[in-house]
Order: structure tokens, then sequence, then C-alpha cells
């Protein structure tokens, strides 16, 4: 069910998908399939405004949607989304440049059907800080409940099963940040995790 993963961020972020490169103070965010979407779109214009990054697992995301263009016209499409068919062709194992061949080669005026299936969002309730992912307009089946907090963190240890362990809130994070800065100033040491503890 994991879509990608993304480094050191728990947003949706295609600028930072987990690639080749991995330090030991790195954190792996793993974002799951959420719901399916199928969209109809008319190519009016030539260049469609998206821009298409791979996993290199078989997998092609949008990475960035140009303002004004064809498809940030279409509100069901975001950044993230997973495309998995175009005109009922599986794309699954095709590479970001395959895929964006296969759209540039679409006729202009062709309307032709776009299989996407997008993250999974965190739900909030409010108060709403800026730095969390509210859930999309007309957002998928189920309740908070079935979602969860979106800010997990996966663990993987070389012995015993992966857990998720919840991100803290803005709140926390700001206040190990001010423990993590006194232990710097009086100790003259930068550590997270105590500051955590």
């Amino acid at each position: 069910q994991v879509m990608f993963c993304t480094l050191n961020t728990p947003k949706v972020d295609m600028e930072k998908l987990l690639g080749g490169q991995i330090g030991l103070e790195d954190f792996i965010f793993a974002h799951t399939k959420g719901r399916r979407k199928d969209v109809q779109v008319l190519k009016s214009e030539e260049a469609l405004g998206l821009t298409i990054t791979d996993n290199g697992a078989g997998y092609a995301f949008i990475k960035r949607i140009r303002e004004g263009s064809v498809i940030a016209r279409i509100p069901l499409i975001g950044v993230g989304d997973m495309i998995e068919a175009i005109d009922g062709r599986s794309l699954v194992g095709a590479r970001h440049f395959e895929v964006a061949r296969l759209l540039q080669e679409l006729p202009r005026g062709h309307t032709f059907a776009l299989r996407l299936t997008e993250p999974r969002r965190a739900f909030v309730t409010p108060p709403v800080s800026p730095d969390m992912i509210g859930p999309r307009s007309g957002g998928g089946r189920g309740g908070p409940s079935q979602v969860g907090s979106g800010r997990g963190t996966l663990r993987l240890r070389s012995k015993g099963p992966a857990t998720l362990q919840e991100q803290p809130s803005a709140f926390e994070e700001r206040a190990v940040a001010k423990v993590d800065d006194l232990l710097e100033s009086y100790m003259g040491i930068r550590d997270s995790e105590l500051g955590e503890t």
C-alpha cells in the first residue's frame, strides 16, 4: 500500500522523494494509497502544465502543476497523485519520461481518461496549524478513525517488527527545539532525542 517515501518531511513533497542518498540521521516517511480518482481531461492546449517524476519502482507521480494550466483547472488533480492509467492503458511500471511522452503525443482537442490514486491525507480537527495538511474537498470514504493522524514515522529495525511512531505536534516540536537550545547554551551539546525526553 506504500506509494512513495519522502525524506525528512511528512508532507507530500515531490522534491523530497526518497532516492539513492540517505544518511544515518535521515527520516523516511511512507505515504500510502488514498482514494482512486477517474478524471476526464480535455487537452485544449499543447501543454497540459504538469511535471512528472517517478520513484524508480514503477510508479509515476505528478511533481508540479503549473498555475493557470489545463491540469490546474481540474480541482480533483493534485501534486503527489500517482498516474495509474491513461485511456485504460496501465502505466504501472512506466518511467516518468514514458508517461510524459504518452501525454505529449495525445492530439490537441482530444478528451482522455486519467486514472489517479492520491496519497492518503491527514484529517485534522480545529485549531488547524498551517504546517498540517487538511482533507481535500470531497474527501474519501470513512472518517478520521480510519485515516489516522497522517503524522507518523515508520521505524524500521534490524531486529523486530517495524512500528509506526506518531510525530509530535507543532507545539511539542517547538518545545523540543527550545530544550535543545538550552542544552547547547548550558552544556554545549545538541541532542533532539534528549530534548524530547
